[in-house]
């Protein structure tokens, strides 16, 4: 995994330096899109893990293993060498985020309802994407990039909402009878936009991410014995097991990776490449569970990379 020291690049044009000191390094943005593959693992195998450890237990233990690995290959700087802000701030939203998410997903009655609480969370690109253009401080920078916004948002919902699409009319219905799981998921979105843009400038330089991963976990265990699931049944084989292994490895890898890039990496194109994240983990669940991909999906293929271009080219003017 990445290393926490960052140093400016070469006069290659691999480099340059953004206002109160943050470094872009080009090598940074390159790990940060890592995280965007690894991530397209994480619904699959979560899925896989929940069908045999449940819902609860499958993600506490998905997070804690992750958290080991971590502690062991990415270790976090000593407590004292963390900004107040940072450590606090930036920690709470972190453990907030994850926390919601499962909490959502678990709140969720019915698989439509899962799914739609899932493309609510995938809101957050669209708002990473617009927060970071608010504070760029450069002339009309959030009217600029709206429009992609918009056409790779819509572009994620086609993707996102399976071979039939979504139906508005019935998450209409979901929503006004439970809507609960919606808003955390929302709150959620809108919490990790704030730490992706924010943390750069919190954190000094240093990487809290190995930090506040097993605080998760911690949080995770508490909602699994607040929620009154125990074990499994029957102890699940070694096969379930790898399968822990994988989603730690990739979710965990996936957070170390975003974090190195966010910090040391150009935020604008994190920003923009994000909108892939949904995609390809659809894609990547489908090959794992055995899933067709239709003509809904590959439509909101073209528009999210529609989008992300238009975002691109409009970053890429000065």
């Amino acid at each position: 995994m990445a290393s926490n020291t960052s140093e400016p690049e070469n006069q290659n044009g691999t480099a340059g330096s953004l206002a109160g000191g943050h470094v872009v390094s080009a090598r940074a943005t390159a790990v940060g899109f890592l995280a965007i593959i690894l991530w397209s693992f994480m619904a699959g195998t979560v899925r896989i893990v929940a069908e045999d450890f449940g819902a609860t237990l499958g993600s506490a233990l998905i997070y804690t293993i992750g958290g080991i690995l971590l502690l062991i290959f990415r270790r976090p700087a000593p407590l004292h060498e963390f900004p107040k802000k940072y450590l606090i701030a930036g920690g709470l939203l972190f453990v907030f985020y994850e926390s919601s998410i499962s909490l959502s997903l678990g709140l969720a009655s019915t698989a439509a309802s899962s799914v739609e609480v899932s493309l609510v969370n995938y809101l957050w690109p669209t708002m990473m994407v617009l927060l970071a253009a608010g504070v760029s401080h450069r002339r009309h920078a959030v009217l600029r990039v709206l429009p992609g916004a918009v056409v790779a948002t819509v572009g994620v919902a086609l993707a996102v909402g399976g071979n039939s699409g979504l139906d508005w009319h019935a998450a209409a219905q979901h929503i006004a009878e439970n809507p609960l799981p919606y808003i955390l998921a929302f709150l959620g979105a809108f919490a990790w936009s704030v730490y992706a843009v924010f943390t750069p400038a919190w954190s000094q330089g240093v990487d809290g991410t190995s930090l506040f991963f097993p605080c998760v976990a911690v949080a995770l265990w508490i909602i699994h014995f607040a929620s009154g699931q125990g074990m499994p049944a029957h102890m699940p084989g070694p096969l379930a097991w790898l399968f822990v292994l994988i989603a730690a490895a990739s979710i965990g890898g996936g957070y170390a990776c975003w974090g190195y890039g966010i910090l040391h990496g150009s935020m604008e194109r994190l920003a923009i490449a994000s909108y892939a994240t949904p995609v390809l983990s659809t894609a990547a669940s489908a090959v794992l569970l055995g899933l067709a991909l239709a003509l809904p999906f590959w439509c909101g293929v073209v528009l999210v990379v529609a989008g992300s271009v238009l975002n691109y080219l409009v970053t890429a003017r000065k």
